[in-house]
């Protein structure tokens, strides 16, 4: 989540926490969501890194988190399942 700040950073966490709720379709508050965004932000960083894919600012940064945020529950959601 380059140049977007500490704040663009929250913002964007709850928001790509939610959007991945939405279609993982999972029932979160917004502290859930936040932590998933941020977590997923960072494997979606991680992940988008090691593909060569390169983003920037607020719907970049959005998009990745989301993809992140996604991965995250479905990863968890295995883990859970046993």
């Amino acid at each position: 989540m380059s140049g977007v700040g500490i704040i663009g950073a929250i913002i964007i966490g709850i928001l790509a926490g939610w959007i991945a709720e939405q279609i993982m379709k999972r029932n979160h508050g917004l502290l859930t969501n936040l932590i998933v965004g941020v977590i997923g932000s960072f494997l979606g960083a991680f992940v988008a890194s090691m593909l060569g894919i390169n983003f920037g600012g607020f719907i970049g940064s959005l998009v990745i988190s989301t993809v992140g945020a996604i991965l995250l529950l479905a990863l968890l959601g295995l883990i859970k399942k046993r």
